[in-house]
């Protein structure tokens, strides 16, 4: 996704606006569908400045392309600033710029990490060089457009305000820097000059428009690179704060010993990378000759590396490099350098059958002189997982371990999407963010109306790389153990057998288990690239509150085992265990798909909630040329089929096409709607009441709407409008009674408040967004904003 593309001329008179900032802004918004603090505006609006003036130089083409907060593909990170075009030789290139605006920063004796000061007071962060560079990386890792295309890719940072201290440029950061330089505050003209070495030549081309649209390489998964990471190879690059958190492992690791415990607790939520970086420390830390071992309480990913590990490695060595959390009650004080606990959450007080030991959290501490416990406190899913942080803080004080917390905020599940794990959050009421709903094309959710249509889906998923499963909540008793010829998981005409039996806790990864349904117990800790979720009757929504019933639980599971008993000893705090447990079980399975999530939901009033809080867009495919159809002509191929009055079942199977004919320029000719056809769209967008399909015609929203492209509109709802595409009809005095004029642009609107808590419009702006020059805003007065009416929303481009 780019925020913001245009032309360096283009660019320039953004920036004459002295408003770029907000332009941004609303591109931000508009591409997202979120909004952004104002610290980040007035970055984009300093920074950008600082730009326009580097590339005020006639030796940089006019015709350059810029590009502003690229987000990198299945990350949740943005490149600042990219401008594209040609080197001498004509070979097509793009300089990727971080941008910054420190002042000072502190050295440290950590890998490409030093301090600097933020609002929240002093951290430590990466070295800017070692950002660009990696970012450079994470680019030419998932596209394969770059790769095979040959696009340069040119790496720096910008610290236009920093005066050379030797702090940033230190000769302990030389290796960083030469990968890619960094210019500060007096070094403006070499920046320049860096430029128009990679751009001489203007970007005719459409470079970005072509990465963006590329082939995206598939998702690295963590089982199937353990081997060549375990190997010494480094399969993936750590980015921001995992990379911080990997050195500050380092670093404590090298102080830890028998009179110096410590205790380093990194939070972060699914996706984070917590399994991967746990993975690079493993193999860092035994390359150092220090004793480590990597630890879970839930055997599925052990036994799914064991089994990608089996042909690389002895057995006794594999089974020295993981272990299982209840093998230390008995291990010698100090016994280990570090031992690195991933999924710390689902810890037990108690080890093994027999219940030994007296709690694992101790028992970790005591055991190694480094303890590194990787949790998410909202994936506990039983009652006897005990793994929080304020438990590590006692037991380690009780041990006399020093305590370090730390965080991973960066995104690489769900397609690098935060906003869907917010929405997540928000929408199962573990915790109220601002996402109320959520724009499919961040990431492919869906909502199915049947079990078979789901489990077909998925089978449809998986004959690609044979990454996608089927899960579902724990609801229904595991009779075929005892008789193979059951069902176990029958919703109307759909059955399916739970994978316990076959495969074991290794049913994720095993060819044939597709036909198979997991649970809870046997992915968590592991990923796919799409999951499809049964979500049984254990969470219901009533009347807009998500409630949750242990009494729908299979009497075969064991993770609410005892809730009866719970609710009698302790009811208020009981029920609040229980409805966190099922919560998080349904919040860690749909957190599974690397690409995509599909769910079923038994109960249909949980499934219209879910339904209601989607924005719908298209799965984004990669990008192939298509024949260029002429203006005001339909294609040979349209985007959707029309169904006659027999087979069309409105808003069930088609939604209404509407012959506007409009102008994406100024207001089009009259236009007047006597009657519609019904046409079925392609399977990625589902029929909904107020949705329809209209024509766009014109070139002022080329940037995102080519010219005679067929859209998908939903009726405009209540709420802010700013910054998102409308379809907007305005009424003139010599309009006939059924007519109208209609244009599609970017809304905004300036508003005033009144001294009775109201307000009203001052004006209304509908922006254009072309990459074509001559198009203008058109602005509406107040009193000709009141015959304004804006129809509805952009959903998708169809063409």
């Amino acid at each position: 996704m780019i925020v913001y593309s245009a032309t360096k001329a283009r660019f320039k008179e953004d920036v004459m606006t002295n408003d770029i900032g907000g332009i941004i802004f609303n591109a931000f918004q508009t591409a997202t569908g979120r909004s952004t603090g104002r610290a980040e505006v007035d970055s984009w609006m300093h920074s950008l400045q600082y730009m326009d003036r580097i590339l005020a130089d006639d030796d940089i083409p006019f015709d350059a392309g810029v590009a502003i907060e690229y987000h990198l593909p299945q990350t949740s990170k943005r490149i600042d600033f990219i401008l594209t075009g040609k080197d001498g030789a004509r070979r097509e290139s793009a300089v990727l710029v971080e941008l910054k605006q420190w002042q000072k920063a502190e050295l440290t004796h950590s890998d490409a990490v030093v301090i600097t000061h933020f609002k929240r007071g002093p951290a430590e962060t990466l070295h800017p060089s070692y950002q660009a560079w990696s970012y450079k990386r994470i680019l030419e890792d998932f596209n394969q457009t770059v790769q095979e295309e040959q696009i340069g890719l040119y790496p720096c940072a910008y610290l236009h305000n920093y005066e050379d201290d030797g702090v940033i440029t230190h000769p302990f950061y030389s290796d960083h820097i030469k990968r890619a330089p960094i210019f500060l505050k007096s070094d403006a003209y070499k920046l320049q000059q860096f430029i128009k070495t990679h751009v001489k030549f203007g970007d005719t081309t459409r470079i970005m428009y072509r990465i963006e649209h590329g082939k995206i390489k598939p998702s690295k998964n963590l089982a199937d690179e353990l081997a060549s990471m375990l190997k010494g190879n480094r399969e993936f690059v750590l980015i921001d704060d995992q990379k911080v958190v990997f050195e500050k492992a380092k670093l404590l690791a090298e102080q830890a010993s028998e009179h110096a415990k410590k205790v380093l607790i990194v939070e972060g939520g699914p996706g984070t990378g917590k399994s991967v970086l746990a993975i690079n420390l493993l193999v860092e830390l035994t390359g150092k000759r220090l004793n480590s071992r990597y630890v879970t309480r839930n055997s599925a990913p052990r036994q799914v590396y064991e089994a990608k590990l089996t042909g690389h490695f002895r057995k006794t060595r594999i089974s020295n490099m993981f272990s299982g959390s209840g093998s230390f009650y008995s291990t010698q004080q100090n016994c280990f350098d570090c031992l690195l606990v991933d999924e710390s959450h689902r810890l037990n007080e108690k080890s093994g059958l027999f219940s030994k030991g007296e709690n694992q959290i101790k028992e970790i501490i005591s055991a190694s002189k480094l303890s590194v416990f990787f949790i998410d406190e909202n994936q506990k899913v039983t009652l006897k997982d005990i793994g929080d942080k304020e438990s590590i803080r006692n037991w380690a004080e009780n041990l006399g371990a020093e305590v370090v917390e730390v965080s991973l905020e960066s995104q690489f599940r769900c397609n690098g999407s935060n906003g869907y794990l917010a929405w997540l959050d928000n929408i199962l009421q573990v915790r109220p963010t601002a996402n109320d709903t959520l724009d499919t094309r961040d990431y492919d959710y869906r909502i199915v109306n049947s079990p078979t249509e789901l489990h077909d889906l998925i089978k449809a998923k998986n004959k690609k790389s044979n990454k996608a499963r089927m899960v579902a909540g724990y609801c229904w008793d595991w009779i075929s153990k005892k008789n193979p010829l059951l069902k176990d998981i029958v919703v109307g005409e759909y059955k399916a057998t739970w994978n316990l039996e076959t495969d074991g806790q290794a049913w994720i990864i095993k060819p044939d288990s597709v036909s198979e349904v997991g649970c809870i117990h046997t992915c968590q800790g592991l990923e796919v690239d799409y999951i499809g979720v049964i979500v049984g009757s254990d969470l219901v929504v009533r009347d807009g509150n998500v409630l949750t019933q242990p009494s729908e639980r299979s009497r075969m599971d064991k993770s609410v085992h005892g809730w009866k008993n719970l609710l009698k000893v302790d009811p208020e705090g009981g029920a609040a265990r229980l409805d966190a447990i099922i919560k998080n079980t349904y919040r860690t399975l749909m957190t599974r798909g690397q690409k995509g999530c599909y769910v079923y939901f038994v109960d249909d009033e949980t499934r219209r909630y879910f339904a209601e809080r989607l924005q719908i867009g298209p799965v984004v495919e990669p990008f192939t040329e298509k024949p260029v159809v002429p203006a005001h002509e339909e294609a040979t191929v349209l985007p959707f089929r029309r169904l006659d009055a027999e087979r069309a079942r409105p808003y069930e199977n088609c939604v209404p096409l509407y012959d506007l004919k409009i102008a994406a320029g100024t207001f089009s000719d009259e236009q007047q709607i006597d009657g519609c056809d019904w046409v079925e769209l392609s399977e990625e967008f589902r029929p909904r009441k107020g949705m329809f399909v209209a024509q766009v015609v014109g070139e002022s929203m080329n940037r995102r709407i080519p010219n005679g492209a067929w859209c998908l509109f939903r009726i405009a709802s209540a709420g802010s409008r700013s910054g998102k595409v409308v379809l907007a009809y305005h009424r003139e005095v010599a309009d006939t009674d059924a007519g109208g004029h209609y244009t599609v642009k970017i809304y905004e609107s300036m508003k005033e408040s009144l001294s009775d808590g109201t307000w009203r419009h001052t004006s209304i702006i509908l922006r254009p967004d072309s990459s074509l020059p001559g198009y203008e805003p058109i602005v509406l007065s107040e009193e000709q904003a009141e015959d304004l009416r804006v129809i509805g929303e952009l959903v998708a481009v169809l063409t």
